[in-house]
């Protein structure tokens, strides 16, 4: 068992600073017209540590969303080699970005329980 909890911990270590330094890169170094205002909201390691999923969440609508993740998946090899020199690792993952609806989807989640709570609150009791 120990040596699960500190290949997890190890994959937990490598997963932040992934997001840290790809989130540092999209504040201010790319310079691609495409990307929006963004921001990486959480980083899924494969098992293996070949490929990581990048979640980003983009200020913007869903066109804004599309120009980001195709800026960003055409800036993959400058991040890659960047985050090689970096971290000074051997390997860096191959890297894949999606948009994180996660937020939007509370958001929704959110308004249809206080709606069904106002129904309740306003129905009549027999």
């Amino acid at each position: 068992m120990p040596e699960q909890r500190a290949r997890k911990y190890h994959q937990d270590r490598v997963a932040e600073t992934l997001r840290e330094e790809i989130g540092a890169m999209i504040e201010g170094e790319l310079s691609d017209p495409r990307i929006s205002f963004a921001y990486v909201t959480q980083v899924l390691l494969n098992p293996g540590g070949k490929s990581a999923l990048i979640y980003v969440a983009v200020d913007g609508g869903t066109e804004e969303e599309a120009k980001t993740i195709d800026g960003l998946m055409a800036a993959r090899g400058y991040i890659r080699h960047e985050l090689l020199e970096r971290t000074g690792k051997k390997h860096v993952p191959d890297l894949t970005f999606h948009i994180d609806r996660s937020e939007k989807m509370k958001a929704r989640i959110d308004e249809l329980l206080g709606r069904q709570r106002r129904r309740q609150k306003e129905a009549p009791k027999e």
